[in-house]
């Protein structure tokens, strides 16, 4: 039997990893400058991305199979926390999503975008791809349920990203061209049921989108700072610790949802291409990986999480540019915070398990 190496051992893989590195070496850089140069708030988020690949590290310890058998019960505790949310919850910025267990304070929705998939890939599995008309309407509910719960609360960004997860699932397990033209033609003439129920902050996010100008003071002011800051960066940016827009406090948010604006103003078109370049390795290793998976649930899981992982990419990047609603979608690896980055990380340890413990199944 061929020794196996360090990596294999450990269960990482290393071109996986050495994407998630770069890309949280180019998070703290940029951190660092849409955050006023302050070093505690650099240590702070150095610390949660320590703490996210330690739970990466630990979770890809954990085989596929074993996986698939805590998903369901994964599932149904995300829905339970969920619930709990929406009776207990604490209340922040007019929104519901946060539970307080008095050690730690977490948003359950986070536990969904990897329980969902999970579930769905779990499902699909067993049984013959393409799905049948039946386990497609079940799959359905399975994905409907978390995401009206986390849209209740209300977290339009979240809810997205779980519906991303799950239909994403769908998307791979083989459904067939019409029924997803028929899922989107039901869901341009639902448009009119969905502005009702939305609440009019929402509301007010699409009307911006279409007329940013309308408001420049008001509800436009963020898109209109990030447009301008984005085309202030040229062809090579201003150079690192030199935006204006950030710096004098014209960017609203620019350690957060819009620290891509930051990015753009200080390297410029050059630099948001080898960003995107990065990104887009990351997510091109991630579907080799579910590709070369060893079963149904790992490649029906892995291309899932890689998915939502270029969602989180192409919503934030979208919305800073102007091209969609601001939803609250953070820059992955990039933006400030701790929760988006384990839920993230985590995911990113499923896939080295699935591919690592397929090598040693190969041995």
């Amino acid at each position: 039997m061929e020794e196996r190496s360090l990596s294999q051992r450990l269960h990482l893989d290393i071109p996986l990893l050495f994407g998630l590195l770069l890309l949280c070496a180019v998070g703290l850089m940029v951190l660092y400058s849409a955050g006023g140069q302050d070093a505690a708030l650099i240590y702070r988020q150095a610390m949660r991305m320590g703490l996210a690949m330690l739970l990466m590290f630990m979770i890809a310890q954990i085989s596929p199979a074993r996986l698939a058998r805590l998903s369901l019960g994964v599932y149904l505790l995300g829905i339970c926390l969920l619930a709990l949310v929406l009776l207990t919850g604490e209340i922040g910025k007019g929104a519901q999503r946060w539970l307080n267990l008095g050690i730690i304070r977490f948003q359950p929705s986070e536990l969904m975008k990897l329980a969902l998939p999970m579930l769905l890939a779990w499902f699909f599995a067993d049984n013959h791809l393409p799905p049948s008309l039946s386990r497609i309407f079940y799959a359905t509910i399975i994905i409907v349920i978390p995401v009206l719960l986390i849209a209740k609360q209300p977290d339009l960004g979240t809810s997205i990203l779980v519906a991303a997860a799950g239909f994403s699932i769908l998307f791979v397990a083989g459904v067939s061209w019409k029924l997803i033209t028929g899922f989107s033609l039901t869901a341009a003439l639902s448009t009119p049921v969905l502005w009702y129920f939305m609440h009019d902050y929402q509301k007010q996010r699409v009307l911006t989108l279409l007329d940013p100008e309308k408001d420049p003071l008001g509800s436009g002011y963020h898109i209109i700072q990030s447009k301008i800051a984005i085309g202030s960066g040229g062809l090579y940016g201003k150079g690192w610790l030199n935006g204006t827009q950030s710096h004098l406090e014209f960017l609203p948010e620019r350690s957060t949802d819009f620290i891509f604006a930051v990015f753009c103003e200080e390297f410029g078109l050059m630099g948001v291409l080898l960003l995107v370049c990065i990104y887009m390795f990351i997510i091109i290793r991630g579907l080799y990986i579910s590709l070369n998976a060893q079963n149904t649930f790992g490649r029906l899981l892995g291309t899932g999480l890689t998915l939502t992982f270029f969602v989180y990419v192409f919503v934030n990047m979208g919305m800073v540019i102007g091209q969609l609603p601001v939803v609250g979608v953070p820059l992955p690896l990039i933006s400030h915070g701790g929760t988006s980055m384990v839920t993230l990380m985590i995911a990113f340890g499923v896939l080295m398990a699935i591919h690592t413990h397929r090598r040693l199944l190969s041995d």
